[in-house]
């Protein structure tokens, strides 16, 4: 008797020449209490029909001598994989050898059974339906899973996207209305010092001149850790700048190495390395207690690598598993919308951290004779498109 999980209604195909031999499996079937809609085929013009009425849905089983005139079991298995179609294949012979059904189980057969001895026949059907339907479960959660997570990465770039944006905006307004406001100021003060004849007032002019000045370059920094104009000049000019800056600002020894001086880069490549660079530098300035670090761009065979090492105290594990270590996992999600990945490995002597970006895609090419060179950038500052304070 079938179990209480057995299909009310089986629906079988059967590749089978004798009308005999497929009488008796179908008795064999009702006998154990299966309702059967059973339909044969000998050709493989007759299967492959079969097979197009509707796939997987079509049958819940297949069952297959090994050989028949013209055509064999392991041909229809091989048409059953070609069209990816998840339906129990089960060879049902005469005669098969050993080696015969290990090539059989090993193509994608569910069983083999012998036509003297069909005691196994339902209950080697109804596993193998029961398999072959977890196995469907599987590749639909797989195919639910991989749509969530393109799903995901897609929000992770919008997001991404909407926040440089967002980001750009504030900066020119920090540019048109803060940064003017300060300079009028700047020049009222300087006015103001070069018309009194009060020393109090020409000294009070002239601490004030010192804190608007302190507060433009608080502003110019404000810009540039919103909206790195500094790119405009390139990834490599972008990145000698953040590294001078940062060893002037922090005191820690830092080295920065590029394999070529002007690389040409699709759209959204330089501003994921910047960013990349700038968070890694932050962290070291923030947790590593490094006297040293080293900065290195390479290029090399379609694959851009931006690798950020110091000589610091190193991470934990506890420290890499932190439930709300953001800043890492945005490294990750960042990379991933250009095609990415970060790699990040720390021990006792230090922490590296390595993206990497597989070069596909349109290059922004701009022109050689706009790209200045690297002698040409200022070092202590932002060339900012926008002008200067």
């Amino acid at each position: 008797m079938p179990t209480a999980d057995a299909p009310r209604l089986l629906r079988v195909l059967h590749i089978e020449d004798s009308e005999l031999d497929h009488e008796l499996m179908v008795t064999q079937m009702r006998r154990a209490g299966l309702t059967v809609h059973a339909r044969r085929v000998e050709t493989a013009a007759q299967f492959e029909a079969a097979l197009a009425e509707g796939g997987d849905a079509s049958w819940d089983v297949i069952l297959s001598d090994y050989s028949l005139p013209g055509f064999s079991g392991l041909v229809a298995l091989e048409m059953i994989k070609s069209r990816g179609i998840l339906t129990p294949f089960i060879i049902v012979s005469g005669e098969v050898g050993e080696d015969t059904a290990v090539e059989a189980m090993r193509n994608g057969a569910a069983d083999y059974l012998l036509k003297n001895n069909l005691t196994r026949l339902v209950p080697a059907m109804l596993h193998a339906i029961e398999a072959h339907q977890a196995l469907r479960d599987k590749r639909q959660a797989d195919v639910a899973l991989a749509q969530s997570q393109e799903r995901l990465r897609e929000l992770a770039q919008h997001l991404q996207t909407s926040v440089e944006r967002e980001r750009a905006a504030i900066a020119r307004e920090i540019h048109d209305d803060v940064g003017g406001s300060l300079t009028a100021l700047k020049f009222d003060l300087a006015w103001i010092a070069c018309h009194s004849n009060e020393p109090a007032i020409v000294r009070r002019a002239h601490e004030a001149l010192e804190t608007v000045s302190q507060a433009l370059e608080s502003s110019k920094r404000i810009m540039h850790n919103l909206r790195p104009a500094i790119l405009e000049q390139g990834l490599v000019a972008a990145l000698q700048w953040m590294t001078a800056t940062f060893e002037k600002r922090t005191g820690i020894e830092t080295r920065f190495r590029s394999s070529q001086e002007h690389p040409r880069l699709p759209a959204g490549v330089p501003l994921v390395a910047y960013r990349t660079a700038q968070e890694a530098l932050t962290n070291v300035a923030k947790h590593a207690q490094a006297t040293r670090v080293n900065v290195d761009l390479t290029i090399a065979a379609g694959v851009l690598s931006l690798e950020v090492s110091d000589n610091g105290r190193g991470l934990s594990r506890a420290d890499l598993a932190k439930a709300r270590s953001f800043g890492i996992r945005g490294l990750h999600e960042r990379a991933s919308t250009v095609g990415g990945w970060v790699d990040l490995s720390s021990g006792p002597h230090g922490t590296t951290l390595i993206l990497s970006v597989p070069l596909r895609g349109p290059v922004d090419r701009g022109g050689e004779e706009d790209i200045p060179r690297l002698h040409d950038v200022r070092s202590g500052e932002d060339p900012t498109f926008w002008g200067e304070l």
